[in-house]
């Protein structure tokens, strides 16, 4: 894509990520329109977008992907000429528990966009200039051994739960629509995100709010399974470099660099947030639940738990490809990531609390987060 001013619609725009790519695109493209459809679910929060309210060119919309005919006249009222595709399940957890939303979601909600994209950009009237960019994840893959080269763009996938095969799948229905059809597609494959408005069942923020909260830190088998971390604003300025450049039809690894087993993540956490404390004495106030209020590590919070069917022992992205061709390479290191990412959380108390409101804070104590 050019940098001419351009029509974003932006799937699932108001979750993690996809709020974050909001707020990034916003920032870094002032001109472009930008449309976010979400339907949100739990983990989709209208109140994520609520600094754009007032902003020209934003417009939120609540709907389904599924949903051709909303999805229709979203594209051809605004004349969007580039969708980026974030809306997705994502929970491992909730995938073992529950299949059937991820496949609803994540394959046939893609196949939706696809279709719709498909007839009013390359029906007549054609648009030559468009592009559908598809986020998915590095769980595609499978598991890695210890000493296993990283996963490169080009490893078979061979996804062990049904989360990751609803990825697989939606990503095998991108690559067919460029084929078969002609559309302008590009994907990226991410590692493990974190960062600002990261709902709560994932393993950094629900070790954050835990920690707060004097609750147990529970950890899946012995701790070390390993992911590669990836602030969620690296993860944005990748997603832009492939939007402005990447080949069309390509995929494109985009990894953080930064791989740790979840023992050694959990204890560099607790001692951050320790860090924390020290240095405000205020916050022994707001958290006197917390072992760090007391003047206790903690570290002492962790508990290890059984380990969850099918648990992938480690993913690691190999990113020589988006590095050797768009020059992209993460600038955020994982200490420095975890420091800010504790920041906002204790800066944004309102937010987790009204997220984690309601039924859901019952679900997440007996379901502990794994990524």
């Amino acid at each position: 894509m050019t940098s001419r001013e351009r029509s974003l619609l932006v799937t699932g725009g108001a979750g993690f990520i996809g709020a974050n790519f909001v707020y990034y695109w916003r920032q870094q493209h002032p001109e472009d329109q930008l449309v976010v459809l979400d339907a949100l679910t739990y983990a989709g929060n209208r109140m994520n977008l609520a600094g754009l309210d007032a902003s020209e060119g934003f417009t939120f919309v609540h709907g389904d992907i599924c949903d051709e005919a909303l999805v229709e006249a979203l594209l051809r009222d605004h004349d969007v000429d580039t969708v980026v595709h974030f809306a997705a399940e994502s929970h491992v957890d909730r995938s073992i528990v529950g299949p059937d939303q991820f496949v609803t979601t994540n394959v046939l909600g893609t196949h939706s966009l696809l279709k719709t994209c498909r007839r009013v950009w390359l029906d007549e009237p054609r648009r030559e200039a468009h592009r559908f960019h598809h986020i998915s994840t590095d769980e595609v893959f499978g598991s890695l051994g210890a000493d296993a080269p990283a996963f490169t763009e080009d490893t078979p996938y061979a996804p062990n739960s049904p989360y990751a095969a609803s990825k697989a799948a939606s990503d095998h229905l991108v690559r067919a629509y460029f084929h078969t059809y002609g559309l302008q597609v590009t994907t990226t494959n991410c590692s493990n995100n974190y960062g600002p408005y990261q709902f709560p069942e994932k393993l950094i923020p629900l070790m954050i709010v835990n920690v707060l909260h004097g609750r147990s830190l529970p950890i899946y088998g012995d701790g070390r399974n390993v992911r590669d971390w990836l602030h969620v604003s690296d993860h944005c300025a990748g997603i832009e470099r492939v939007l402005e450049s990447g080949r069309v039809g390509a995929t494109y690894n985009i990894g953080g660099n930064c791989e740790r087993d979840n023992l050694s993540l959990v204890k560099l956490l607790c001692g951050l947030m320790d860090e924390a404390f020290s240095a405000d004495p205020g916050l022994a106030s707001r958290f006197p639940d917390s072992p760090a209020a007391g003047g206790r590590p903690s570290e002492s919070l962790v508990i290890f738990v059984k380990d969850r069917p099918g648990h992938d022992r480690r993913y690691a992205i190999d990113a020589t490809r988006i590095r050797d061709e768009l020059g992209f390479v993460p600038a955020v290191g994982l200490e420095q990531g975890l420091r800010s990412t504790i920041a906002w959380y204790l800066a944004n108390e309102a937010w987790w609390r009204a997220v984690m409101s309601g039924a859901y804070r019952d679900w997440i104590a007996t379901n502990y987060a794994a990524r």
